[in-house]
């Protein structure tokens, strides 16, 4: 990908953003994303030579440095990224953004709420979360590919075209479908395996996994989910946590986890109330598991996402 491309310089940054107030609204460490008005979607062009301290949002954000690079403190891990790397961030996930004295860099910004109740989003996110930095070396087969995508979703947006909502979320899965099957096929997940089983292994895991994400409530194990579909436990866990990169108990967590934060936005729901609807059976593990993934407890979880600002 041609990083003059990236550029885009026959667009008007700003005018596309005329309705931004100037400020970020951030708030004790949570900020509360200024989405385009009357749309889920924000797209900066952003040019300023600022560091944001540590925090998080509920919003997918996505970095595409277009000249000089970027440094992104996430989750502990520190990526310093150039023009044409594309980091992604996941929705709640802690990071710190350090910029040069200039440079420019496209940052994306996508409500979830677009893509949450889609089947398989969970396992998509999952697989992203592992390996969040998409560069040409690391994804050969697939970088093109992610690149242009995000480049018409920029077009369309700064271009102000009539259906940008639509067709961006459109692209966007597509691109995450496209993720999806190099995640499994151009890393080779089970390379050990014939080509007939590495296929009936991916579908019996992704059915799997959609039936976590529909039943995550309910008291499921290792034990019954390995039964399930056919496995033993031992070969179950091993074949999970190579396709996944969780445990089965760290995944069926996370995805407890995210509907949870789900929940408490809801503040008519007590917080006892969104650990058993999140299929927690303890209120002292819920709030264990929250704070060690989100560095604040549930109830100040509530207090920070629900803030006016």
């Amino acid at each position: 990908m041609d990083v003059s491309v990236m550029s885009g310089s026959s667009f008007d940054y700003y005018s596309a953003n005329d309705d931004w107030a100037g400020i970020r609204d951030v708030k004790n460490a949570c900020e509360a994303v200024q989405y385009h008005t009357g749309s889920s979607i924000r797209i900066w062009c952003n040019e300023q030579d600022m560091t944001y301290d540590y925090h998080w949002h509920t919003a997918l954000e996505i970095i595409m440095p277009a000249e000089n690079y970027y440094d992104v403190e996430l989750e502990g891990t520190v990526y310093h990224i150039h023009p044409g790397d594309i980091l992604f961030i996941m929705p709640g996930e802690t990071h710190r953004l350090s910029a040069p004295p200039n440079g420019r860099r496209f940052i994306f910004l996508f409500d979830a709420a677009l893509f949450v109740n889609i089947r398989g989003w969970s396992a998509i996110m999952t697989l992203i979360s592992k390996s969040p930095l998409i560069t040409k070396d690391a994804y050969p087969m697939v970088y093109e590919d992610v690149c242009v995508t995000l480049m018409r979703i920029r077009d369309e947006y700064f271009g102000m075209r009539e259906y940008m909502e639509f067709t961006s979320c459109a692209l966007m899965l597509n691109l995450f479908a496209k993720l999806g099957y190099n995640h499994i096929h151009e890393k080779d997940i089970f390379h050990s395996l014939s080509v007939s089983k590495q296929k009936e292994h991916i579908k019996k895991i992704n059915d799997l996994l959609n039936y976590i994400d529909t039943h995550y409530t309910e008291n499921l194990n290792l034990e019954n989910m390995a039964a399930h579909i056919g496995f033993s436990k031992f070969h179950f866990s091993r074949l999970f946590k190579q396709y996944t990169g969780f445990t089965f108990n760290d995944y069926l967590n996370y995805r407890r986890l995210k509907a949870a934060e789900e929940l408490l936005a809801d503040r008519s729901i007590s917080i006892t109330e969104v650990a058993l609807r999140s299929g927690f059976s303890s209120i002292s593990s819920f709030n264990r598991l929250f704070k060690e993934s989100k560095h604040c407890t549930p109830k100040e979880y509530r207090v920070l996402n629900m803030t006016p600002f």
